[in-house]
């Protein structure tokens, strides 16, 4: 693994941030938005029986950012990408009965139910199969998974830490990289909490793991019978998926794994139809794109595990169902 360490860059205010989003880590339905918006444009959804605030999205991000800077000393930190999706519109309480078409940006409220946000760390790198690998750390919050009719408990969050390929800003998160459920009442709570996640993530037993994937490929038989097996595992009888695998991600990602097998520029198939296991874990990561923001993290990971578990199989000649 190669560090580079570069003195920390100038701070720069976050309404002049402008990041280059022409391939964004997470498609679907999202866009991209600013700190700035968040923080200036953006009300706060409250708990209804108290009335107390939500830990907002910008004080979130932020947050994370403080992590990120306290632990890696000395390293080059850009500035988040943040995506965003299901806005949640409203009104002050002027504007209640104007006709839609009189309605000023004074007049609209909105917030948005789901974010996701990535800070990379672009001198913290690997090279895997030719691939430029950057650190990257992120998180994600969706509303949708608060109960915001209740009293202000602990708030759920998802923290990741993990790699982003840049030739196509595909994120290899594993199950050591990431907390699903972080619960904080307060952002104390909350930035001990991200400090643990980033402090014992084994960064090299993750690389070695991704590395590893280059020694393996499945044959075209091999890759057919996969692929099949992927959409048969919906329909399996739930007493003969023990000691399978959990596949989460859907069929229509599954048609575009075997569309970019044939079509991509960078991990379609061999001459000879193979494919290694790296090439298909980054069209697992491809077609994940697609899903929604309180989706996406745990179908990263879950198409890391398929990945390491054929990795497994192939190299200790155990059963695997999706082979075998």
């Amino acid at each position: 693994m190669e560090q580079v360490n570069i003195e920390k860059t100038l701070v720069i205010p976050e309404q002049e941030i402008v990041k280059d989003t022409s391939s964004p880590f997470i498609k679907a339905n999202t866009k991209n938005v600013s700190l700035f918006h968040l923080k200036e444009d953006c009300t706060i959804p409250v708990f209804s029986k108290d009335n107390e605030c939500t830990i907002a999205h910008h004080e979130f991000i932020n947050t994370v950012v403080k992590c990120v800077n306290d632990i890696f000393i000395d390293q080059n930190i850009e500035a988040p990408e943040i995506r965003t999706s299901h806005v949640i519109k409203g009104r002050v309480p002027d504007a209640i009965g104007k006709p839609v078409n009189l309605l000023t940006e004074q007049d609209k409220t909105i917030y948005y139910e789901r974010m996701m946000f990535k800070i990379d760390i672009p001198n913290i790198r690997e090279t895997i199969n030719g691939n430029n690998l950057h650190l990257t750390v992120g998180g994600v919050r969706a509303y949708n998974q608060e109960n915001l009719y209740s009293k202000k408990n602990f708030e759920k969050f998802k923290v990741f830490i993990g790699f982003k390929n840049m030739v196509c800003t595909n994120l290899c998160v594993s199950s050591d990289g990431i907390v699903q459920e972080l619960r904080a009442s307060n952002l104390l709570e909350l930035e001990e909490k991200v400090k643990v996640l980033l402090g014992n993530y084994e960064m090299q037993k993750h690389l070695n793991a991704l590395n590893l994937m280059s020694n393996y490929k499945l044959n075209e038989e091999q890759f057919a019978k996969f692929i099949g097996k992927c959409r048969m595992y919906n329909y399996l009888p739930k007493n003969e998926r023990v000691g399978v695998s959990d596949l989460q991600l859907t069929d229509g990602q599954i048609n575009n794994v075997v569309k970019s097998y044939y079509e991509d520029e960078y991990f379609k198939r061999e001459h000879d139809g193979s494919i290694s296991l790296w090439k298909l874990y980054n069209l697992f990561t491809g077609a994940n794109k697609s899903s929604y923001i309180d989706s996406f993290l745990d179908r990263s990971v879950n198409s890391y595990e398929i990945i390491q578990k054929l990795s497994y199989s192939i190299h200790s000649g155990e059963q695997n169902w999706y082979l075998n």
